[in-house]
């Protein structure tokens, strides 16, 4: 078995699970609850290989000290890591039971079956259950690495559709929210902006703030981060303007106007070769001239813009500083690494401070979550004893928050006289794509958090350096899972570009395979063969060719032609080359006001053994509307004063009135390993939704997204 890295920090089963006298069965995971029901496959997985009923199962909300250190809920890992490592802690258990309960009926092990935790032996027909043997018990003893785990024909709960957990509370409105909390004597906080990441604060009017003292405003300052803390919320945010209304900002040169397109290819940048998805510290190989058997060679370049999270309910964090410790509950997606990086931040013991998750608006990357807990943890110490909620406004979360980096995409192929590729380039240019709040040399953990950047003894943003891992970052799914030969593929970590970015779903695949998805499209027809054709003569990989085929056969890709005005297209990946494969395959229409109107989706999906259907159809919907919101319509634009896409007028999102009828395909693998399939489908969405137009106007877009301008201005060239 592959090394588990969750077991291999936390390897002693009680770690993971405990056994109650009460007949509760307590699961403990690290991974946060997003909205992307991974709270109920981790229950379904473990109430599978324990023989109980799924409601026997709690599950411990993520908390520092409490919860296994299972870093962050990032990269598609939850069910690869957390999954297996509670699979493989639940079949632990039971064997230790069954072992316990041989014992204590005096029968053959053999002879034993479990239903609901009751244990009864065939022989004798005495019978225990899990909690009179053990009940509160602790096991004291190490995960089984080679724990026998069910076959699939033994499976009661995994496949089957189950109702998420907490989805009752939520369609009720019952559902708590970081937002909701309340305690006693709590102060409500709001942070007052400055107008862009570079200016810092001239003067405040002490008249104002005397008078807001007064009215029992506190107001925190500390450098250039200002915040008030009130009782009352409504007079947080009127307490917020009216301070707002009477700073005034040195605002040095703002942020430099510029093409950041042009940019990306001009600024200085650490340029690498990559080779098997694994970047090389060596010089970058010359582009070499076709080779002497091709007859067709390509070259394309394809562009994509900043891009937020867009989180419709924006950052909030409570803290609570009292005794030298430091309480946060937080929506972020890694509360051990936070921790360490507020610890640090606040010049504290990190066993002095308690970071508790709790639920707040999904992003499936690193919005503000992270930075609205330092917003918090500074109002709380500098007013101890008080709780207060600290809340970002939707105007900090479109400015503020950190955003997917603009990216370039420069590809290059040529073929032979069969319609074969026999070269292939892919070079791709951006800004990181990882500036979490990760501990490490020189402070580089509360740098990446906003507030450090505007104290008194400010932090100044760390230079990025690239990622060297397989598939990470800019160049998640550079290396095509086809079979192409003599295959030269490149990063360009980009440097001095003008906007805070970070994780945003999949990375840099969702531009990567957009582009590449693209290209091979335009292949084909210099080939003149069909797409999907096309495809499958360039992929080995049974498991990429089946969800291919299913796509097309779904879309009856060979039996009817798209109506006039209509297109469709195709495309695939599998996320990082070794996660889920997912195809899409897209229909829509393009209207005579150049708008894009999706009419049908299908997704086909192998995501390994499937746990949660109704759980992994909603990850793999919600992805392809996420992607296709990016590639219609979103786009953050800024000038010298800051940030000008600060709500949903000025930043545009898919609507109701676009979502497509989705038709999703789920190739379960009995046995088979899970597989992430959260940041599977965006690549695949945007590349499909690209060949669908380019189907239905003649016209190949280079640059997202594809808004009715952005096609007008095709059509004129």
């Amino acid at each position: 078995m592959a090394p588990n890295p969750s077991l291999s920090k936390h390897p002693n089963l009680d770690d993971w699970l405990s056994v109650r006298a009460d007949g509760r069965v307590t699961l403990r995971t690290g991974k946060v609850e997003l909205g992307q029901r991974i709270s109920t496959a981790i229950a379904v997985i473990a109430a599978e290989e324990l023989d109980v009923e799924l409601e026997r199962i709690d599950i411990v909300g993520a908390e520092t000290g409490v919860s296994p250190d299972e870093g962050i809920t990032s990269a598609s890992n939850s069910m690869e890591q957390s999954g297996q490592a509670v699979r493989l802690a639940a079949a632990t258990a039971r064997h230790h039971l069954l072992a316990r309960a041989a014992s204590a009926l005096e029968v053959d092990a053999a002879s034993l079956e479990v239903a609901d935790g009751l244990i009864r032996s065939t022989a004798t027909n005495r019978s225990t259950t899990y909690w009179e043997l053990f009940g509160d018990e602790a096991f004291a003893i190490p995960v089984d690495l080679d724990a026998e785990v069910k076959s699939p024909d033994e499976f009661r709960h995994i496949g089957r559709r189950v109702v998420a957990r907490g989805m009752e509370d939520l369609v009720n409105g019952k559902l708590g929210f970081v937002h909701d909390l309340t305690m006693p004597g709590m102060l409500y906080a709001r942070v007052v902006r400055p107008p862009h990441y570079h200016a810092r604060l001239r003067k405040i009017d002490e008249t104002v703030l005397r008078r807001l003292a007064e009215a029992g405003v506190r107001v925190v300052r500390d450098g250039s981060f200002v915040a008030v803390a009130v009782e009352d919320e409504y007079a947080a945010v009127k307490a917020a303007e009216r301070v707002a209304g009477v700073t005034s900002w040195n605002t040095g040169g703002g942020i430099e106007p510029q093409d950041v397109f042009e940019r990306l290819l001009v600024n200085d940048r650490v340029s690498l070769p990559v080779i098997e998805g694994v970047p090389r510290d060596e010089p970058v190989p010359a582009l070499a001239d076709p080779p002497p058997e091709a007859t067709v060679t390509l070259r394309s370049r394809f562009e994509s813009p900043y891009r937020m999270h867009g989180s419709i309910g924006p950052s909030a964090a409570l803290a609570l500083s009292e005794d030298d410790r430091l309480s946060v509950w937080t929506h972020s997606q890694g509360i051990y690494t936070l921790r360490a990086s507020l610890a640090e931040a606040l010049n504290m013991k990190v066993d002095a401070v308690r970071v508790v998750h709790v639920p707040g608006a999904g992003c499936y990357g690193h919005n503000g979550a992270d930075d609205a807990a330092l917003d918090a943890a500074l109002v709380a110490r500098a007013i101890p004893g008080r709780p207060v909620m600290l809340k970002w406004s939707r105007e900090d979360e479109h400015a503020w928050e950190p955003y997917g980096s603009c990216m370039a995409m420069e590809l290059c192929a040529s073929l032979d006289a069969g319609g074969s590729v026999v070269a292939w380039s892919h070079e791709t240019y951006s800004d990181t794509h990882s500036t979490r709040p990760y501990p490490g040399p020189n402070g580089v953990g509360p740098a990446q958090l906003l507030a450090s950047r505007h104290l008194a003894r400010p932090l100044a943003a760390p230079t990025s350096q690239p990622s060297m891992g397989r598939h990470r970052g800019i160049h998640h799914n550079l290396d095509p899972l086809y079979t192409f030969p003599g295959r030269r593929l490149v990063k360009h970590l980009v440097r001095d570009l003008p906007l805070r970015t970070s994780a945003l779903r999949s990375l840099g695949a969702y531009a990567n395979v957009f582009a590449l998805e693209s290209f091979i499209d335009e292949l084909a027809e210099a080939a003149g063969a069909d797409p999907v054709e096309f495809r499958l003569r360039h992929l080995a990989d049974e498991r990429a060719i089946a969800v291919v085929e299913a796509v097309a056969e779904r879309m009856g890709w060979n039996e009817t032609a798209p109506a006039p005005g209509h297109g469709r297209g195709i495309a695939f990946a599998q996320y990082k080359n070794i996660k889920a494969y997912v195809a899409v395959g897209m229909e829509l229409e393009v209207t005579d006001a150049a708008e894009v109107r999706l009419h049908h989706a299908v997704i086909a999906a192998d995501a390994g053994q499937v746990v949660d259907p109704v759980g992994l159809a909603a990850q793999l919907e919600g992805g392809l509307l996420q992607a296709a919101s990016w590639t219609l319509y979103e786009e953050v634009r800024f000038d010298r004063d800051g940030i000008t896409s600060c709500d949903w007028e000025s930043y545009p999102i898919l609507r109701f009135d676009n979502i497509p009828e989705i038709d999703t395909v789920l190739m379960d693998r009995p046995g088979e390993p899970f597989l992430g399939v959260g940041e599977a489908p965006p690549g695949p969405t945007a590349g499909a939704i690209a060949n669908a137009i380019r189907d239905a106007t003649g016209l190949r877009l280079y640059r997202l997204p594809f808004t009715p301008d952005a096609i007008r201005q095709a059509a004129l060239k």
